[in-house]
């Protein structure tokens, strides 16, 4: 194996985070009490004046309900992490409703235009490490840099699957498939240039594929949410597949799936018996935080609302019941602290896709 300096964003004990070079390694308050009803300045799109209403009348807009956005097909780790608000949410009486939309393609980056067109200051929308990869894979015109942040919510480990009756027992047989046949063998994952993309290219490298090689050893089908990776998987269109490991644990609990190794430092509580890709011998760590976005140009008082809103979300017992279910770690920050993790999450994403070829540097 050879050597390599991935670069990392990791979370401090204490919670905050900090960016600093870790051999081949990517990891990816307002505590006031909600009572009763939340105002958020009401107004005719993100930069209105907090003063007055849309309709011009001066009154609040009362935040009874807001309007979350999964950037993906329904299944997958956001569409998951959306409709697990919206119980919370409504469950616990932070609001009456909390409809979710699905606005799936290109890595989540058509969610992120439909968000920086949002009219409505009531509107969160999951992110995390997959859009920040994707924004840059697809040279889109909107970024993250041009929303709100809120919150970061969560981190979860990914997890390399296959087939059950694959012929592939370990991660080493599925990599030196990889790179003796190259795109004879298939690897299904979320978006291009995501979490999973990014942990394929870095297995890869480890195994001694060079970084401008990656591109055409990697036989990497993109798939818009889990479900249909799964589908993908059980039909024998791929012969692989990475995710969270919340979107194949059911498939791997019941036999369907044979989970080889997970990208966490430690074994996975959702799937224990997993050794992790350092125990199978590839030095790489690399876990997907997912938290959420506010449409960009809303006041200050609209963004101090929705915060406070989903921090007493992340402090309710029906939150916490979510993250112990679904096997998530709580990474949860807001406010200046959330908003230098994302800078440097982007920065160091790029250049880590740079490192393995994926964008040119």
């Amino acid at each position: 194996m050879r050597s390599h300096s991935w670069p990392i964003i990791s979370a401090d004990h204490d919670g905050r985070t900090a960016a600093r070079p870790i051999p081949r390694r990517i990891a990816g308050g307002l505590g006031l009490g909600l009572a009763g009803i939340l105002a958020l300045a009401a107004c005719s799109g993100p930069a209105a004046d907090a003063e007055s209403g849309s309709d011009g009348s001066g009154e609040a807009l009362s935040l009874d309900s807001v309007n979350l956005i999964a950037p993906a097909d329904p299944g997958g780790g956001w569409d998951q992490t959306a409709r697990a608000m919206s119980k919370v949410l409504t469950e616990e009486d932070l609001v009456g409703s909390a409809p979710v939309e699905n606005i799936g393609g290109a890595g989540g980056t058509v969610g992120l235009a439909a968000l920086a067109n949002e009219k409505d200051p009531a509107t969160l929308m999951v992110t995390g490490l997959v859009m920040v990869g994707a924004v840059e894979t697809n040279a889109s015109a909107v970024r993250i840099e041009d929303t709100t942040p809120i919150a970061k919510l969560t981190e979860e480990a990914l997890v390399v699957v296959v087939p059950a009756d694959s012929p592939y027992t370990s991660t080493e047989d599925l990599v030196d498939a990889i790179v003796e046949d190259g795109a004879a063998i298939s690897v299904t994952g979320g978006s291009a240039g995501g979490a999973d993309h990014i942990l394929a290219g870095m297995l890869l490298v480890e195994a001694g594929v060079d970084a401008a090689d990656v591109p055409t050893t990697l036989n990497y089908i993109p798939n818009s949410g889990g479900g249909e990776a799964v589908t993908m998987l059980l039909g024998g269109t791929v012969q692989a597949g990475i995710s969270g490991v919340g979107e194949f644990a059911e498939q791997i609990e019941a036999g369907e799936l044979r989970a080889l190794a997970v990208s966490s430092p430690e074994p996975s509580e959702v799937l224990p018996d997993v050794p992790t890709l350092v125990e199978e011998g590839y030095d790489v760590e690399l876990t997907n935080w997912r938290g959420v976005l506010a449409p960009g140009g809303i006041s200050d008082e609209e963004a101090a609302a929705l915060t406070e809103l989903v921090t007493e979300m992340h402090g309710s017992a029906g939150w916490q019941a979510e993250l112990e279910e679904k096997g998530w770690a709580d990474a949860f920050e807001t406010g200046d602290e959330f908003d230098a993790f994302i800078s440097s999450n982007i920065a160091e994403v790029t250049d880590t896709l740079e490192t393995i070829g994926l964008v040119e540097q």
